[in-house]
């Protein structure tokens, strides 16, 4: 049986140079091959929601992009001014550097943070897998799945490296069968695409049509 990718896809630009025009491009050819969702930077978040006026496709807004170290009330506040502006879904990237220094609880405070400046809206955390450690990305899981966050999330694409079959199989046997798994980063062929799926990924960020 053969499995339909484009209800997988969370097609991306998140590029600093991204002119609204690209935007245009990347909502036209969501809408064109069906994919679930676009991912955009908060900034153009009211343009997305313009450009798919009457679609069914979701509107993803990042935070606290891409390196997560802005303060906590700062990604709270652009996750809620994301969902103000018609965002969907926000995906947030964790604080790397205080996640590694074993300050646990600001990590997981400031997800709870964001999670409810967001409500009704549901957040995804990026925790930058290439950073990692194993038991690092284990770790890090266990933490998202306990914030009322619905989905953890390899990477920013901005890392040395982006999802890994491995990666995926670790997060995916840490947080159980009900809670969402997101590959992301480098993924720009339709072979690694499901490859991630069947390492157990249920949401697939790319730039790439995948052709």
């Amino acid at each position: 049986m053969k499995t339909d990718i484009t209800k997988f896809i969370d097609y991306t630009n998140v590029s600093p140079i991204a002119k609204s025009s690209d935007i245009k491009k990347l909502c036209w050819e969501a809408k064109k091959y069906g994919f679930f969702s676009v991912c955009v930077t908060s900034s153009r978040v009211k343009l997305v929601k313009s450009f798919l006026k009457n679609s069914s496709i979701k509107l993803i807004s990042v935070v606290g992009f891409p390196h997560g170290t802005t303060t906590s009330q700062i990604k709270a506040a652009e996750a809620k001014q994301a969902v103000k502006n018609g965002a969907n879904e926000i995906d947030m990237v964790m604080n790397i550097g205080v996640f590694k220094e074993k300050n646990y609880q600001y990590v997981l405070n400031e997800i709870k943070m964001v999670v409810k400046s967001a409500k009704p809206k549901s957040v995804k955390v990026i925790i930058e897998t290439c950073y990692l450690t194993k038991n690092e990305i284990k770790k890090i899981c266990q933490i998202v799945k306990s914030s009322g966050a619905v989905f953890v999330k390899t990477s920013t694409g901005y890392g040395p490296t982006g999802a890994k079959e491995e990666d995926i199989k670790l997060m995916r046997k840490t947080v159980g069968p009900n809670f969402g798994v997101k590959a992301s980063g480098y993924i720009r062929d339709k072979e690694t695409v499901l490859k991630m799926i069947k390492a157990g990924a249920n949401r697939i960020g790319t730039r790439s049509l995948l052709k």
